[in-house]
């Protein structure tokens, strides 16, 4: 494990944002108890009070019988951010909300991953890639205020 505690600064964060799909289909599913199933790998776990939520991969979920309603892409911000760092995620969100997209953030020890419709992935990708260049500068027909 590093001992670095990664980037705070909002400039240089989004100047090496570096997004990057990862392949596949990912789900979002729910199971009762604490334990995630045999047979599935997931990359995110939640304990919530109704149940444990998983983050598999579609192929998993269907082999398991497991109910869903949300097929996503999976970018990862390849930015070593720190944990502490303040509007990355304000920044990368707004920043897909201008362009019409949702996304379900998940911050890991070193870098943000980002869950979007499948179906829009590429186009998400492209946007944070043009967010990345402008290093959060507003886009003048969003009408939003740089991000610095």
């Amino acid at each position: 494990m590093s001992g670095t505690s990664g980037e705070r600064d909002l400039t240089r964060l989004l100047a090496a944002l570096r997004p990057e799909l990862n392949p596949g289909r990912y789900v979002f599913c729910a199971v009762d108890g604490p334990a995630v199933p045999p047979g599935l790998h997931p990359v995110v776990t939640v304990a919530e009070s109704e149940g444990l939520t998983l983050v598999v991969r579609e192929e998993e979920a269907d082999a398991a019988s497991l109910p869903y309603d949300y097929v996503a892409g999976w970018i990862t911000l390849r930015v070593h951010s720190a944990l502490d760092a303040v509007g990355l995620t304000a920044a990368v969100a707004g920043a897909l909300a201008d362009a019409g997209l949702s996304c379900n953030v998940v911050a890991g020890y070193h870098h943000d991953h980002l869950f979007v419709e499948h179906a829009h992935a590429q186009r998400a990708l492209t946007v944070l890639r043009v967010l990345a260049e402008s290093g959060g500068a507003a886009d003048p027909a969003a009408g939003r205020p740089p991000m610095r």
